[in-house]
């Protein structure tokens, strides 16, 4: 006689277990909580119930980073956006607001001010050690929201809204900040006048001759990218600000450089655009990704095929050997 192959438990309402759930998060036990929010969601995945997967991971993440469990709470984010992926789930503005509940849980902390003699290095370490581990965390889910945005549905570069959320925290809780880095997901994301009023705060505090290469860098990314029109937003709304005009930037070379450039853009100007390159090169020549930034905007407004370095590499061997 065939023995019958046992029944498998038929799956609750996700509503059951996001309350089950809830109750460990609030008796304290966040590593348990943790272990059952992996396992009990990846049975809802298996059963291809992935809508309700999706709500107690949000559920879960939201939870445990409003408890403070940063490393818990982006870990379930990130398995959050895995099953979007998994569940092939297009980009709508629904998904969005899920996302954004959860990137607004993620704890922005100041760092401490003006502590004692014997404490202040140690408690100074500690952090500096947790805000790094905030933002290398909220990076890791927002990273994997961004790829999951240019794969179903959003920009090819990813949702501009979800690359905002990214420069702003980094700007706001990373200990060793990178404009770059702010930069570049902002001059990717759809808010100019957010990071106008970024790029004033960072001028308000950075040292002497770091605020033009800021301003210089995000326009030459705009441009680079083809946005002329974001870059003149960008240094309109910076003409208005205060902090520029307290900082005397209009007497910067590169700032001079970039006021030129803008107009030159707006026309066939290719002569005036190379005239404008070899003038101000020693400003230019101050950040070395700046040259290549204008080899891109060349080929952009100007049908300037870039050279190949590596043409020119192999070029000089052969006359060497000729």
């Amino acid at each position: 006689m065939s023995r019958e192959r046992p029944r498998r438990a038929t799956l609750p309402p996700a509503e059951e277990n996001i309350k089950k759930l809830e109750n460990v998060i609030n008796e304290g036990n966040y590593y348990g909580a943790q272990q059952m929010y992996k396992s009990i969601s990846a049975r809802y995945v298996s059963a291809q119930r992935h809508s309700e997967a999706l709500e107690i991971l949000h559920s879960g993440a939201c939870l445990q980073l409003n408890n403070g469990q940063v490393t818990c709470g982006s870990e379930l984010a990130v398995i959050y956006v895995e099953t979007l992926v998994k569940a092939k789930v297009p980009y709508d503005d629904d998904v969005l607001d899920c996302i954004r509940k959860i990137y607004k849980t993620f704890p922005q902390i100041p760092l401490p001010q003006d502590l004692g003699e014997d404490e202040d290095m140690q408690q100074l370490n500690e952090a500096l050690g947790d805000a790094k581990i905030r933002v290398d965390c909220c990076l890791s889910f927002l990273k994997a929201a961004i790829k999951w945005s240019a794969e179903f549905g959003a920009h090819r570069n990813g949702s501009p809204e979800l690359h905002v959320m990214l420069g702003e925290y980094v700007y706001s809780e990373s200990p060793e900040l990178d404009m770059t880095r702010v930069s570049y997901h902002f001059v990717r994301g759809n808010n100019p006048k957010k990071f106008a009023s970024t790029l004033v705060n960072f001028m308000g505090k950075c040292y002497p001759g770091e605020d033009d290469l800021a301003i210089a860098r995000a326009i030459l990314m705009y441009l680079a990218m083809g946005n002329l029109r974001d870059a003149n937003f960008l240094m309109d709304e910076l003409k208005k600000h205060a902090q520029y005009k307290e900082h005397d930037l209009h007497r910067s070379d590169l700032i001079q450089f970039i006021n030129h450039l803008l107009p030159t853009l707006q026309r066939d100007a290719l002569p005036l655009f190379n005239m404008l390159r070899t003038k101000y090169k020693s400003s230019i020549d101050r950040e070395p990704a700046f040259n290549e930034r204008l080899d891109e905007i060349a080929e952009l407004f100007y049908g300037v095929q870039r050279r190949n370095p590596l043409q020119g590499m192999f070029g000089d061997i052969f006359k060497m050997m000729g």
